[in-house]
């Protein structure tokens, strides 16, 4: 799922951090968009934007690559969770970073997921979920819970999907979420009785037809951007090669690739 940084990435100016040539050359690879304000890049899978536990570095760490000598790195303006790949929005400038912010606060971003679900398409095929959610923490590890309106600590949780294919044992769907809890995208689906392949966390299959879902079927396929300047860009980011070959062997076809940033 798409969160806001946490403050740390937009407000503080942490020490640089030393990273090998192979650290850069990966990570610069990820650029998928780059103007005098912005760098959007295509997480992979397993990789953690902000603050994972035993991981060498972050993707906000990783950030370094781009920073120029003597100056601080971009910003990451919104995190994804480690196992979702996709768009990723940083920005280049403290200005570029305070406004995006605001814009990601106020919901004015538009942001377009997509998953693959077990055991096939949602009745109805499209629709909004609207279901409200809290936060627990089991241990070290923190879930999000569907919960009454009037549950202590319930936020309000709105989903849009639409069914793209589908297949034998699953189907692939295209994911608006309309606010921004953590995990939100994963608890609505697993709630409507279609979580998304290889979520272990939230009951999703591990394997589908003998084959496995060797992670979390999530991608943020595109992200709708108001620009500092005023104009929005629509930024999309290919599935990566993993989740492109789950599709295909379970016959789900996905959508035409389009071109990185379009102007609006």
């Amino acid at each position: 799922m798409t969160r806001p940084a946490g403050p740390r990435a937009v407000r503080e100016a942490p020490a640089p951090i030393r990273l090998s040539a192979d650290e850069i050359a990966w990570v610069r690879s990820m650029v998928i968009y780059e103007d005098d304000d912005l760098l959007a890049l295509n997480k992979p899978s397993g990789l953690s934007s902000q603050g994972g536990r035993g991981q060498v570095h972050t993707l906000d760490e990783l950030l370094w690559a781009f920073a120029k000598p003597g100056k601080a790195r971009p910003r990451l303006i919104h995190r994804l969770d480690r196992d979702t790949s996709g768009v990723i929005l940083t920005a280049k400038t403290k200005p570029a970073a305070s406004a995006l912010g605001k814009a990601m606060m106020a919901r004015r971003f538009g942001k377009t997921y997509l998953a693959v679900v077990t055991p096939g398409a949602p009745e109805p095929p499209e629709g909004l979920i609207d279901l409200p959610m809290r936060r627990e923490e089991i241990g070290r590890e923190a879930y999000m819970r569907i919960c009454s309106p009037e549950a202590e600590g319930a936020e309000t949780a709105e989903s849009r999907y639409r069914t793209l294919s589908v297949g034998a044992e699953a189907a692939l769907l295209e994911l608006s979420p309309k606010t921004g809890r953590m995990h939100q995208l994963r608890v609505h689906l697993g709630a409507i009785g279609r979580p998304i392949a290889g979520d272990v966390r939230y009951g999703g299959a591990l394997s589908l037809g003998g084959r496995p879902a060797s992670r979390l079927m999530l991608h943020a396929a595109a992200l709708d951007v108001p620009l500092p300047a005023g104009e929005r860009r629509r930024i999309t980011a290919p599935p990566p090669a993993d989740m492109s070959e789950f599709c295909a062997a379970l016959g789900l076809t996905l959508p035409e690739r389009r071109g990185p940033a379009e102007q609006r």
